[in-house]
C-alpha cells in the first residue's frame, strides 16, 4: 500500500501522460499522411476481392516494400502490410511481385526470399513460405485440375539451380517441383491454357540465348526445351522487357541495343518475329492482358524524347503469327497506357496531360474521350497507370473509366472520366531528412529591419517612426478583421490565411517543415494547416536504383532559405515558402563528403562540408568555424574521431588543424553518436533536492555520446567525450549485447540515454539472466555531493583544454546511471524542446512493432529513483518514485493514439512561443506531426475552456450592474431625505 503522499505525487507526475491525447484533439492537433510508396507498373492493378461483388479495390506493392489496398472511391487505405523495411532505398528494376487470380478473394506477393498469400479484403496473412534464395518470379495458374482452386507458381534458385515450385492456393502446400540441372539463369515463368513455360538465360553475360522449358501442368515434368537466339541483343535479365503470363498465347519480347527493332516470340514456338520501332525511340513498354479468356492482343508503347506513340498487335492462335492491327499517333509530351479486360474483350486506355481516351484492341476507333481536369494541381504528367473499364448497363457504346496514374511529381492520382477524384503524395515516402522553418516575413520588411539594424540609433528610430506612420494605411483592414478574430478566439477556430498562403500565429504553432526524400525531392509542409503540402520540387536527379543521401540541412530564418547538402557533393538552396531554387550544384561537381556540420562563423551559421576521411579544405577567414568540429577520420571512418580547429592562416584564410584524435580499441565500431540539440535551453543550473540542497548539473555544451559495439565480445561501450579536448569524461561497458540489432542514443541538458538489446540479471535472482530490450539513462552532475560545485567552483568560465590547478587535470562529471527493461523495442529517439526549458522533458520514440510514437515522461527514466525501498519524504517532495525495472508502454503515453504510423526513421522537435508546448514531426514511410505538452497547458487556455460561458457571465454581470444601478442610486437618495429617527 503506497503512502498517500506518494500516491498523490504519482498522480501529479503522470498527469501529462494521462491527458496526452483527448478524443476531441484527434485530427485537430495532429495530422497524418498514411502512405504506401510509389506504385510499380507490374505490381499495381484493380481487383474484385469478392467474386460476387461489383466493387473493386486498388492493390499495389510499392517501391519501398509496402503492400496495400486502396479504396478507389476516395483514395483511403483499406489495409497495408510492410513486407520489407526498405523505406530509404530503391531497388533497380523494380521491387517485389504481386499477383491476383481472377475471381479469387486472395492475392499473392513475393519479396526477397518470402512468398505470402493475403486475404484481399482484410489483409490478413493466409500463408507464408520462405525460400533458399530470392524469388525470381511469381504467377497464378488460372486453370488447374480443380476448377475452383488456383495455384501459385514460384520460380527461384536453389544452389544456382533454377527451381519451379507449384503451391496449392488453399494452404501453400507443394503440389509438384521442377528442377533444371543445367544451371542456367532463371528469369520468369509463364502459362497458357495447357502448358507452363520457364524462361531462362543460357550462355555468358556477353551473349545470352533465351531458353524456354515447357513443363506439364499436371505433373511438373519437362515436355520440351526450346532455345531462341538472342546473343546480339540480350546481355542481362533487364534486356528482356516483357514475358506474358496467363494468356492464350503468351509472348516474350526484347529489343536490340539501339532500340530500332522489336523482337517477339510466342512461347512454345521456335521462331521469332521482328517489327520496326519508331525513329528516335528511347524506351519501350509492352502491355498485354493477363486473363486466359482474353483475346491475344498486345500494345507496344514507344517513348521518344518529345512524345509517345503505340502500336497494337494481334496473335493468331492457329498459326502463332503476329500481325500489326493498328497504330496510335505520336502525341507530344509524356503519356501512359494501361490494359484492362472484360471476358474476351481487351481495352487500352491512354492518358496524357490533356485527355483520357479508351479504345478496344480490335479496332482503332475511340470508344470514349474525356478531357483531363486537373483542378488546382499542376498539369498531369503521367509516368505509368492502371485502368478499370466498366461498360454501362443498358448501353452498347457508353463506358466509364477510372485510371490510377503515377505522375512525374511522384503523386498517385485517380482520374475518373477525366476528373481528378483524389491525389496521394506518395513521393513523401522514403524521407531522409527534415527541418522546421519559420514562415518568412515579407521581403520588404526583412530588408527594412536589416537596414535599421545597421543604422545609428537616431536614424533607426526615425526610420521606424516613418515606417509605423506608413503602416497606418493597413489599419482599416486590421479593424475589419477584428470581428472575425474575436469570433475565432471565442469559438476556438482558426482563421484561414489569405490567398491560401501560410501565416504566423501568436502561439508559434504555425511553422513550415522542409522534407527531403531519397528520390531527390523537397517538400514544403504547412504544419499549422494539418501538414498541407505547399510545394514540391525535384532538386536532384537520382538514377534508378540509387537514393539521395542527404548529409545536412540548415534553415536560414533571416533569409527564408534552406540549404541541403548531399553525399555526392551536391547542394541546393531553395526558398522555404515557395520552393524556388536559388542556387544548385549538381552531383559530382565537387568531391563527395562524409557529412556536413552546422558551424558558427563571422559570416553567420552555415553547413560545412566534410570530405572523406574527415578532410576539410582551407576556408576564407570570414567562413572559418569558431568551434572545434568533430569528424570521422582514418582509413575506417567507424573507429576514429578527430577534433579539427581552424586557426588563422594569414589574414584571408584558415586551415584545418587536428587538435585531438580518439581511436576505438581494436574490434570496436561506432554504432551511434548523439549530441545535445542546437536548441537546448537550461532553465536551472541545479536540481533542488527535497531537503533544499542543490545538486549542480554538469552542463558542458561540448559533450557528445559515442556508442561502440564489439561483435566478437558481444559488448557495447558508451563513451562520453569532450568535443573540444577529446577527453573521455566517462565510459560504461554493457555485456551480452546483441550487436546485430539497432543501438540508439539521445542526449539533452545534463543527461543521456542509450537503448539496445542485451542481457540483464534479475535482482531477485542474481543467478538468472534474461535477454531483452533495455534503456540505460545517465545523469551528469558536477560532483557527487550536494551544494558542492567541485574544483571549478562558481567560476564563470572554464577550459576543456587547460587543466585546473587543484587538483591537476580535467574536471570530470559525477555520473548517476540506471538501467530499465523495455516492454517493446524503441527507435528514433528524440527529446521534446520548449522555448525556455521550464517544462518537463519527454523522450519520444518510435515503436516499430506497434507502429506508434510514445512519449515517455522523464520522471520514469530518472536514474535517481530509490531501489528496493519506498522513497523518503524528502525524495517524494523532490519528485522521485520507487524504482521499477520494467517500463511498460502505457497506451496513454502513445501520442499517435490509434493511428497506424508506419516506418518512422526519425523524429524532430521544435519549441513554440508558449513554454508548455513542443512541436513534433516524424517521417520515414508515413508523415506524422502533432504538438505535445509534457507539463500540460499551463500558459494557454485549452480547447475545452468554455469562452462563451465566460463572456456570457461577464455580460450578464454587466447587464445586472446596469439594471440595478438606478435602483441603488434611488435608494441612496431616498435614505438621505428620510427624517432622522
Amino acid at each position: 500500500m503506497l503512502p498517500p503522499q506518494l500516491s498523490a505525487l504519482l498522480l501529479l507526475a503522470l498527469s501529462p501522460a494521462v491527458g496526452a491525447v483527448f478524443q476531441d484533439e484527434v485530427g485537430h492537433l495532429d495530422y497524418h499522411y498514411e502512405l504506401l510508396g510509389l506504385p510499380q507498373r507490374e505490381t499495381t492493378f484493380f481487383h474484385r476481392p469478392r467474386r460476387d461483388d461489383k466493387a473493386s479495390l486498388l492493390y499495389t506493392l510499392t517501391d519501398i516494400g509496402v503492400l496495400g489496398a486502396v479504396n478507389p472511391g476516395n483514395g483511403a487505405v483499406v489495409w497495408r502490410q510492410l513486407l520489407n523495411d526498405t523505406s530509404t532505398t530503391q531497388s533497380a528494376g523494380g521491387l517485389g511481385l504481386l499477383r491476383a487470380g481472377e475471381g479469387e478473394n486472395w492475392i499473392a506477393s513475393a519479396l526477397g526470399k518470402s512468398v505470402h498469400a493475403w486475404d484481399a479484403v482484410s489483409g490478413r496473412n493466409k500463408f507464408w513460405l520462405d525460400f533458399p534464395s530470392e524469388v525470381k518470379d511469381l504467377e497464378i495458374m488460372e486453370l488447374t485440375e480443380e476448377n475452383r482452386r488456383k495455384d501459385v507458381l514460384v520460380l527461384f534458385d536453389d544452389d544456382k539451380v533454377p527451381v519451379l515450385r507449384r503451391l496449392s492456393g488453399n494452404d501453400g502446400s507443394v503440389v509438384w517441383e521442377f528442377r533444371d540441372t543445367t544451371r542456367d539463369t532463371a528469369l520468369q515463368v509463364s502459362t497458357n491454357v495447357e502448358r507452363v513455360f520457364v524462361i531462362s538465360l543460357r550462355g555468358t553475360p556477353a551473349a545470352y540465348n533465351l531458353k524456354v522449358t515447357v513443363i506439364d501442368t499436371l505433373t511438373g515434368r519437362r515436355m520440351d526445351e526450346l532455345v531462341i537466339g538472342t546473343k546480339t541483343d540480350v546481355h542481362s535479365a533487364n534486356h528482356v522487357m516483357f514475358v506474358g503470363a496467363n494468356s492464350a498465347a503468351p509472348i516474350v519480347a526484347w529489343t536490340d541495343a539501339a532500340l530500332t527493332t522489336l523482337r517477339v516470340n510466342v512461347l512454345g514456338t521456335k521462331t521469332r518475329q521482328e517489327f520496326p520501332l519508331a525513329p528516335g525511340t528511347v524506351a519501350v513498354e509492352i502491355h498485354a492482358p493477363r486473363l486466359i479468356q482474353s483475346d491475344p492482343h498486345f500494345l507496344v508503347h514507344s517513348r521518344t524524347a518529345t512524345g509517345n506513340r503505340a502500336d497494337v498487335y494481334h496473335v493468331d492462335l492457329k498459326t502463332n503469327a503476329i500481325t500489326k492491327a493498328y497504330e496510335l499517333p505520336l502525341l507530344p509530351g509524356p503519356g501512359a497506357f494501361s490494359t484492362s479486360s472484360s471476358g474476351a474483350n481487351v481495352y487500352f486506355t491512354r492518358i496524357t496531360g490533356e485527355e483520357l481516351t479508351l479504345q478496344a484492341s480490335t479496332s482503332h476507333g475511340i470508344l470514349g474521350r474525356w478531357p483531363i481536369k486537373a483542378g488546382e494541381s499542376t498539369p498531369l504528367h503521367p509516368v505509368h497507370a492502371v485502368a478499370e473499364v466498366i461498360k454501362k448497363a443498358g448501353s452498347t457504346d457508353s463506358y466509364a473509366v477510372r485510371a490510377a496514374a503515377v505522375t512525374d511529381a511522384d503523386d498517385w492520382v485517380l482520374i475518373r472520366n477525366g476528373e481528378t477524384a483524389w491525389s496521394r503524395p506518395e513521393g513523401m515516402t522514403g524521407a531522409v531528412a527534415a527541418a522546421f522553418a519559420e514562415i518568412p516575413e515579407s521581403e520588404d520588411l526583412a530588408r527594412t529591419l536589416e537596414l535599421e539594424a545597421h543604422s545609428n540609433p537616431l536614424e533607426a528610430y526615425m526610420h521606424r517612426v516613418r515606417r509605423h506612420i506608413r503602416d497606418l494605411q493597413h489599419m482599416p483592414a486590421w479593424l475589419n478583421g477584428i470581428p472575425s478574430r474575436l469570433m475565432s478566439s471565442i469559438l476556438g477556430t482558426e482563421i484561414a490565411a489569405k490567398d491560401g498562403q501560410p501565416a504566423r500565429d501568436s502561439f508559434g504553432f504555425h511553422k513550415l517543415v522542409i522534407l527531403a526524400t531519397a528520390r531527390g525531392r523537397l517538400y514544403g509542409l504547412d504544419i499549422g494547416n494539418h501538414g498541407r503540402v505547399l510545394w514540391s520540387k525535384r532538386v536532384v536527379d537520382i538514377p534508378k536504383g540509387q537514393k539521395w543521401d542527404v548529409k545536412g540541412m540548415h534553415v536560414d530564418e533571416s533569409r527564408g532559405q534552406v540549404t541541403v547538402r548531399g553525399a555526392a557533393g551536391e547542394h541546393v538552396v531553395v526558398k522555404t515558402d515557395t520552393g524556388d531554387i536559388i542556387s544548385k550544384t549538381p552531383p559530382g561537381s565537387t568531391p563527395p563528403v562524409q557529412g556536413a556540420a552546422l558551424v558558427d562563423s563571422l559570416a553567420g551559421q552555415w553547413l560545412l562540408p566534410i570530405g572523406l576521411n574527415g578532410h576539410i579544405d582551407d576556408l576564407p577567414a570570414h567562413s572559418a568555424p569558431k568551434q572545434v568540429v568533430v569528424v570521422r577520420g582514418g582509413p575506417d571512418e567507424g573507429v576514429e574521431l578527430k577534433g579539427v580547429a581552424f586557426p588563422a592562416n594569414g589574414q584571408s584564410s584558415s586551415s584545418a588543424l587536428t587538435t585531438w584524435t580518439f581511436s576505438l580499441p581494436k574490434g570496436q565500431r561506432t554504432v551511434s553518436i548523439a549530441t545535445r540539440p542546437t536548441h537546448d535551453v537550461v532553465a536551472s543550473i541545479g536540481r533542488v533536492l527535497g531537503d533544499r540542497r542543490v545538486k549542480y548539473k554538469y552542463l558542458n555544451p561540448n559533450t557528445l555520446v559515442l556508442a561502440a559495439a564489439d561483435d566478437a565480445a558481444s559488448t557495447l561501450t558508451v563513451y562520453l567525450l569532450d568535443a573540444v579536448s577529446g577527453q573521455i569524461l566517462s565510459s560504461t561497458t554493457h555485456e551480452g549485447v546483441d550487436t546485430g540489432k539497432p543501438v540508439e542514443c539521445a542526449m539533452a541538458e545534463n543527461w543521456f540515454l542509450c537503448t539496445f538489446f542485451g542481457q540483464y540479471t534479475l535482482r531477485e535472482n542474481p543467478t538468472q539472466s534474461l535477454r531483452g530490450y533495455q534503456v540505460v539513462v545517465s545523469d551528469l552532475y558536477e560532483t557527487e555531493e550536494p551544494n558542492d560545485r567541485g574544483p571549478l567552483g562558481d567560476a564563470a568560465n572554464f577550459s576543456s583544454v587547460d587543466p585546473i590547478r587543484s587538483p591537476t587535470g580535467v574536471a570530470l562529471p559525477s555520473v548517476v546511471s540506471q538501467a530499465y527493461v523495455l516492454a517493446a523495442p524503441i527507435s528514433a529517439l528524440q527529446v521534446t524542446q520548449t522555448r525556455q526549458g521550464i517544462s518537463a522533458r519527454q523522450v519520444l520514440a518510435y515503436l516499430p512493432e506497434a507502429h506508434g510514437i510514445v512519449g515517455i515522461p522523464r520522471i520514469l527514466l530518472d536514474p535517481r529513483r530509490p531501489v528496493g525501498r519506498d522513497p523518503t519524504a524528502a525524495e517524494i517532495e523532490e519528485g522521485l518514485i520507487k524504482y521499477s525495472p520494467v517500463i511498460e508502454m502505457d497506451p496513454k503515453f502513445v501520442i499517435t493514439h490509434e493511428r497506424d504510423v508506419l516506418g518512422v526513421k526519425k523524429i524532430i522537435t521544435a519549441p513554440s512561443i508558449v513554454e508548455s508546448t513542443s512541436l513534433v514531426f516524424a517521417y520515414g514511410i508515413d508523415v506524422f506531426g502533432t504538438r505535445v505538452a509534457p507539463s500540460m497547458l499551463f500558459d494557454i487556455l485549452g480547447k475545452g475552456f468554455n469562452k462563451v460561458a465566460l463572456i456570457g457571465t461577464v455580460l450578464a454581470i454587466m447587464a445586472g450592474v446596469v439594471a440595478l444601478s438606478p435602483m441603488v442610486r434611488k435608494k441612496q437618495i431616498d435614505m438621505r431625505w428620510k427624517a432622522p429617527m
